[in-house]
Parts: structure tokens; C-alpha cells; sequence
């Protein structure tokens, strides 16, 4: 429950709690806290079992911890009835990606190269800020979409 709590910290708050209910009722606090702490891991529980019971007799091995994400898709990755492992061990992320990545660059060399190719006087592919701008032809307006404003 307090896996996160460094020994510093217990102690600033072991101090805290000296300092805020003094020496004298501190130990009966502690007993009401821990006392409140198993009623509710006793409602929990009773919770969890009236559950199952409602579920029905298939539904006699759930566990609650199977609700997260985490836990459901690891044990579903787990499982060789889903033939999953197969799935993912059949494609190398890395190398699709690679291709990927060498097909946009092959693409990216082949479109410079012909529009230097073009372009006579251009160097490589740098705009030449000597030219005035191209100015664009009023009647090649992109379509309105009245829905879209």
C-alpha cells in the first residue's frame, strides 16, 4: 500500500502526526485508522464475493484485477490457444519501418532531383529570393464549403 513512501518521508510524517495529535492519543488513533483501514478490506471482499455468487458457477475463477487494461492484454498475449505470439513474432517492426523510411527518402530524392532537373539555374533545390513572388490566379480559387466555416 505505501510502496512509494522513501523512509524520510515516514518519518516527516511520523513526526507530523506526533506534533498534531500529541504522544498520548497518537497510539489510539493509530488503532482507529488500521481498525477503519480492515473494515473496508472486509467490505471489499464481501463485495467481490457477492459478485462471483451473482455471476453464476462459470464465472467462480474471475478476478477482478483481470479489469485493467494492462493486466487482461498481457495475459491474453500469454495465451497459445490465440496462436497471438505467432502474429507477433511474424513481422519485424524495425524492418517495416526501415522500408517505410527508405521508400519516403528514395521518393524525396527522385521528386528534388527532377525539379532540379527542371529548373535550370537552381541550386539544388534552394528558392531564389532575387524572383518576385508568383502571384495566383484569381480564378483558381480553392472550392468554398459553406459548412466548413
Amino acid at each position: 500500500m505505501f510502496n512509494d513512501i522513501g523512509p524520510l518521508e515516514l518519518v516527516a510524517l511520523i513526526v507530523l502526526a506526533v506534533l498534531v495529535f500529541g504522544p498520548d492519543k497518537l497510539p489510539k488513533v493509530i488503532q482507529d485508522v488500521t481498525r477503519t483501514i480492515r473494515k473496508i478490506r472486509e467490505f471489499s471482499e464481501s463485495a467481490k464475493s457477492d459478485i462471483r455468487e451473482e455471476l453464476g458457477p462459470e464465472f467462480k475463477d474471475f478476478e477482478f484485477e483481470d479489469l485493467n487494461p494492462k493486466t487482461f492484454i498481457r495475459k491474453q498475449l500469454d495465451n497459445e490457444d490465440l496462436g497471438l505470439k505467432e502474429i507477433r513474432n511474424g513481422f519485424d517492426l524495425k524492418k517495416e519501418m526501415a522500408e517505410v523510411t527508405d521508400a519516403v527518402h528514395s521518393r524525396e530524392s527522385d521528386t528534388s532531383s527532377a525539379s532540379s532537373a527542371g529548373a535550370a539555374g537552381s541550386s539544388g533545390g534552394r528558392i531564389d529570393m532575387t524572383k518576385k513572388p508568383e502571384t495566383p490566379d484569381p480564378d483558381d480559387r480553392p472550392p468554398f464549403d459553406a459548412d466548413a466555416t
